[in-house]
C-alpha cells in the first residue's frame, strides 16, 4: 500500500509540474522579442521596399495596420492568462493550431508525420546502447585492474571526451564522402532512398539500416561512456559491500554473490536514466538529426524554433514534457522492482 500510495502521489504531482513547464514556457514565447508577429512583420517591410512606387510612409502605415491584424489572427491580443487556457483547453496544447510555416497543416498533424522516424532512430540507440554498455560495464568491474579493463577504459575516455555531435561530423567526413580521396561509403543523410520508393519489404529495410548506421552509431557513443562507467562502478561498490562479504563468509560462491546479489542492487544507478527514456526515444536529438538530414523531431524542433515557430514549438514542449514526467514514474517504479527495500514513506 505504500508503495501504491507513493505512486499516487507521484501522479498528482505531474499535473502542477505540467502546468508550470508550460505556463513559464508560453510566457517566454509571448514576451520575448522575433516572435512570428516580428517574422511576418519584417516580410512585409521586404515586400514594401522592393516595390518601388511604396514610399516610406505608406510602408509603415500598411505594416502598423497588418500588425493589428497579425495580433487578431494570432491572439495576441487577448491577455496572456486568456491565451494560456485557450492553447490548454480550446486547442488541446496547440495540437490543433495551424502551423506557421505550413497554414494548411495542424502542429500535430507535422508532429505525427515525425515521430515514427524518432522512434526508429530512438528505439534502436536504446537498445543498443544498454546491450552493450551493460555487459561491458559488468565485464570491466569483474576484470577490474587487468589489460581488458585498462585498453576498454581508453575506448570509453575516448568516447567520454568528444561530444556526439563531433563524432558525427567526424564519421560523416570520413565514410560520406564529403572529403574528396576519403571513403564514400554511406549516404550523407535522411531516412532513405527515393530509389526504393515502391520496392520490397526487404529492399526498403536494408535501404532504412544503411542510411542509420552512422546516426545511431553517434547516438550510441553519446550514452556509450557514461553507462559503461555507471554500470562498472556501481557493481564495484556493490561487491565491496558488506552484505556481499557476508554472503561470501557463510559458504556461497562469489558467482552466487555477485549475480544473485550484488548485480540486482547495481543495477539502481541505471534505472535512473529510464526517466529521459520516453522522452529521447519520441523526440530524437536536434543536433544529430540536423546533421543528417533526418527528418524527425529533433529536427521539427529545430525548425519550429529558428523560424519561431511557436504552434509546433509549444506543441512539441507539451508532448515531450508529459513524456518526461511518465519517464520519471517508469523510473520509480523500476525502483521499486529491483530494490523492494527502498522506504517510500516520505
Amino acid at each position: 500500500m505504500d508503495r501504491l500510495a507513493y505512486l499516487i502521489r507521484r501522479l498528482l504531482l505531474v499535473i502542477p509540474t505540467f502546468l508550470g513547464i508550460t505556463i513559464v514556457c508560453f510566457a517566454l514565447t509571448r514576451l520575448l522579442p522575433g516572435g512570428p508577429v516580428d517574422m511576418q512583420m519584417m516580410k512585409m517591410r521586404n515586400m514594401g521596399g522592393s516595390q518601388g512606387g511604396m514610399s516610406a510612409t505608406t510602408v509603415s502605415q500598411v505594416t502598423e495596420e497588418y500588425r493589428e491584424e497579425l495580433n487578431k489572427q494570432f491572439g495576441f491580443d487577448k491577455p496572456i492568462y486568456f491565451q494560456y487556457w485557450n492553447w490548454l483547453v480550446t486547442n488541446r496544447m496547440g495540437m490543433k493550431i495551424s502551423s506557421y510555416d505550413y497554414p494548411n497543416r495542424t502542429a500535430w498533424q507535422l508532429i505525427k508525420s515525425r515521430i515514427p522516424v524518432s522512434l526508429w532512430f530512438g528505439i534502436t540507440s536504446f537498445l543498443l546502447s544498454y546491450l552493450i554498455c551493460i555487459p561491458l560495464g559488468l565485464i570491466k568491474a569483474l576484470k577490474h585492474r587487468t589489460t581488458f579493463d585498462a585498453m576498454s577504459s581508453i575506448v570509453v575516455i575516448i568516447g567520454y571526451a568528444f561530444p556526439a555531435f563531433a563524432i558525427g561530423m567526424v564519421l560523416k567526413m570520413l565514410f560520406c564522402g564529403t572529403v574528396e580521396g576519403l571513403w564514400d561509403v554511406f549516404p550523407l543523410g535522411g531516412f532513405s532512398s527515393d530509389a526504393v520508393e515502391g520496392a520490397g519489404f526487404a529492399t526498403r529495410m536494408s535501404d532504412r539500416a544503411w542510411h542509420m548506421i552512422i546516426p545511431v552509431a553517434c547516438y550510441v557513443a553519446g550514452n556509450f561512456a557514461f553507462l559503461t562507467l555507471i554500470m562498472k562502478n556501481s557493481l564495484l561498490d556493490q561487491i565491496a559491500s558488506d552484505y556481499v562479504r557476508t554472503v561470501l563468509a557463510k559458504g556461497a560462491s562469489r558467482n552466487r554473490a555477485i549475480w544473485g546479489h550484488a548485480l540486482r542492487n547495481s543495477l539502481i544507478p541505471i534505472a535512473t536514466g529510464f526517466g529521459s527514456i520516453m522522452s529521447v526515444l519520441f523526440a530524437g536529438s536536434i543536433i544529430i538529426e540536423n546533421i543528417f538530414e533526418i527528418p524527425g523531431m529533433g529536427k521539427l524542433s529545430w525548425e519550429a524554433l529558428t523560424g519561431r515557430d511557436y504552434a509546433v514549438f509549444m506543441a512539441l514542449l507539451a508532448l515531450t514534457s508529459v513524456l518526461s514526467l511518465i519517464g520519471n514514474l517508469i523510473s520509480d517504479f523500476c525502483y521499486m522492482i529491483i530494490d523492494p527495500r527502498i522506504n517510500f514513506d516520505n
